[in-house]
């Protein structure tokens, strides 16, 4: 089997090489990056979800109080499930 050479290659003349200041100016042109409205909505959520993360509860001390009365029996009667079946109701524009 004889293998022919595609193209005449001149090992004693290699090719031209680009100077880095030639290489430099051919890619002067500048680059650019658009960011679709899907993603910038994405990003927006993101980033308002990382801030309702790391924000404190502002109502611990709230919520500690709500913890104990919910821990007494006698809290827990009829007036208040009806005045909180009322309150959300309310709330449903009903």
């Amino acid at each position: 089997m004889m293998i022919e050479r595609i193209g005449s290659v001149d090992p004693i003349q290699p090719g031209k090489k680009a100077s880095k200041n030639e290489a430099l100016r051919s890619n002067s042109a500048s680059d650019s990056v658009s960011v679709s409205s899907e993603a910038a909505e994405k990003a927006e959520i993101y980033r308002a979800m990382d801030l309702v993360g790391s924000a404190a509860d502002v109502r611990a001390d709230r919520i500690a109080e709500l913890k104990l009365k919910m821990a007494d029996p006698g809290y827990i009667n009829d007036a208040l499930i009806s005045a909180t079946a009322d309150q959300i109701m309310t709330s449903f524009g009903l």
